[in-house]
């Protein structure tokens, strides 16, 4: 998950696949599966012969510098140039030939020099938002790989040439179902059930195959997927192959799931049809989590046109402005201001990526997302912190005493109570949504509780106090698996 590719920017639209990739990662884990992290990042391809030839050509005097809004600058700037001069591309095409064959070593020098800017900046990115990886898988190191598959399809005649490139014809297989958004993530077809049956990840006997693909004449299907240019360079379709393969040979893999864009369906069904044509046996093991893009009020981003907000960018102004609204509640000091801000603005934008089901488009409001009242990350934030001030002013152990339920408690730890099955829903269904919405109704039923029901002072204090507790525990595995960190104190 994440995928962010060196060379360009890493924008909100990249913050979405990041925050559900971790989060179902961590659903993984809770309900007992060992997981593997993986990000596999395009390291090379036009994108970045794109980066370096507008580099050398225009701006060569300019330092190198470990800053997304430079790098990604440079990106921009190259496709508005080639954009007004299509001449120029040509250029470009030489560039990525010559990168290809890694034979240019001033050219292998500035790659490798850039490349490495790129990923150390994406690091600080990760840390921030609560992210790591066990594996890193970069496109460059499929090439060799991807190649080779290529040419033994072409040899098996699974694969043709056509005008010089290399391809797979698959437009007499469609998809049967477009409609079911699980068909290929889970292996089973959930819409016709509301309630599908758990599947164990650890029993790869119990996997069900999709038929989801079959052989219709007449329809163009899953269409053309080119796997070599005619200059003999090699396309991410190739190197995607020489992943799925990879990735079973490194590891013991009951699944291998791939948290995508939805953009990219069409492609991730093209990868698993190529591959149970070409006889892998692995290739019913692999899943596409498809999710929906972030637009911003204004409209769609776009990492080539430069119409995105950059996470840098992106995260002073909502640190700033979750800074400001700590700073009128408390008086803290910069360096605990500052941590505060983070943590507050990290909870604002992984959930308001979270709440809402993978599959559908969002609009990231930052006024909405960054609330301290209603369905938002800092509204759950403060929920927390108001049951961790209770718990600090107690001195001494309570006596466990009900005098008589107040309907606010038992609403409470009805909901306490459904946790478990909250989260075995979220596995079954691939969906952290189901986790953040019921983050968010436990902190409305106890805020309910936490006025309606005195605790300190009162008869009832120490099962009161326990409740508290309870909701704290709670709420921080919900937020853990939706990896926000809680706090203490707003």
């Amino acid at each position: 998950f994440s995928q962010a590719n060196t060379h360009k920017a890493f924008h909100i639209g990249h913050i979405r696949g990041t925050s559900i990739g971790e989060s179902l990662a961590r659903i993984f884990e809770a309900v007992g599966n060992k997981v593997v992290r993986a990000n596999y990042q395009g390291d090379t391809g036009m994108h970045v012969a794109k980066w370096i030839w507008c580099y050398n050509k225009y701006h060569k005097n300019e330092k190198l510098k470990k800053d997304e809004s430079w790098v990604a600058g440079i990106y921009v700037d190259a496709v508005k140039r080639l954009a007004k001069n299509e001449k120029l591309q040509q250029e470009v095409n030489e560039v990525n030939k010559k990168l290809d064959a890694r034979q240019d070593k001033e050219l292998n020098e500035l790659w490798k020099k850039t490349r490495k800017l790129s990923l150390d900046s994406l690091e600080i990115i990760y840390k921030d938002l609560n992210t790591k990886f066990d594996k890193y898988y970069f496109e460059s190191d499929m090439e060799k790989g991807g190649k080779q598959i290529v040419k033994e399809l072409v040899k098996k005649k699974v694969a043709k040439v056509s005008d010089g490139a290399v391809i797979m014809d698959l437009s007499r297989f469609a998809l049967k179902n477009p409609d079911s958004q699980f068909t290929l993530a889970l292996g089973r077809n959930v819409s016709k059930s509301k309630s599908p049956t758990h599947l164990p990840l650890a029993n790869p006997n119990k996997l069900v195959k999709s038929k989801s693909l079959d052989y219709v004449k007449g329809n163009k299907g899953l269409g053309v997927w080119v796997l070599l240019r005619s200059d003999g360079t090699v396309l991410y379709s190739a190197k995607d192959l020489a992943l799925a393969e990879k990735k079973f040979k490194d590891f013991k893999l009951d699944r291998s799931l791939y948290v995508v864009a939805n953009e990219q369906d069409l492609h991730m069904k093209q990868l698993v049809k190529t591959l149970k044509l070409d006889g892998v046996k692995n290739a019913g093991k692999i899943g596409h989590v498809s999710y929906g893009m972030v637009r911003l009020p204004t409209g769609k981003m776009s990492s080539r046109t430069g119409d995105n907000i950059l996470y840098s960018d992106f995260k002073k102004e909502i640190v700033s402005y979750a800074e400001s609204e700590i700073a009128k509640r408390f008086k803290l000091s910069k360096k605990e201001l500052e941590k505060r801000g983070l943590a507050v603005a990290v909870a604002a934008i992984k959930y308001s990526m979270l709440k809402q089901s993978s599959n559908k488009n969002i609009i990231f409001d930052k006024t909405q997302a960054l609330k301290f009242e209603g369905d938002t990350g800092p509204y759950l934030l403060y929920s927390y912190a108001r049951a961790s001030s209770i718990v600090r002013k107690v001195k001494g152990g309570k006596v466990m005493k009900i005098v008589d339920l107040k309907d606010e408690e038992i609403r409470l730890l009805k909901k306490l109570d459904g946790f478990g099955s909250v989260v075995e829903s979220a596995y079954d269904n691939l969906a952290p949504s189901l986790i953040a919405n019921y983050c968010y109704e436990l902190a409305k039923d106890f805020n309910e509780f936490y006025h309606c029901c005195p605790v300190l002072g009162s008869e009832e204090e120490g099962f009161r106090l326990q409740l508290v507790e309870a909701f704290r525990v709670v709420m921080k595995k919900g937020l853990g698996l939706l990896g926000v960190g809680v706090l203490g104190e707003m």
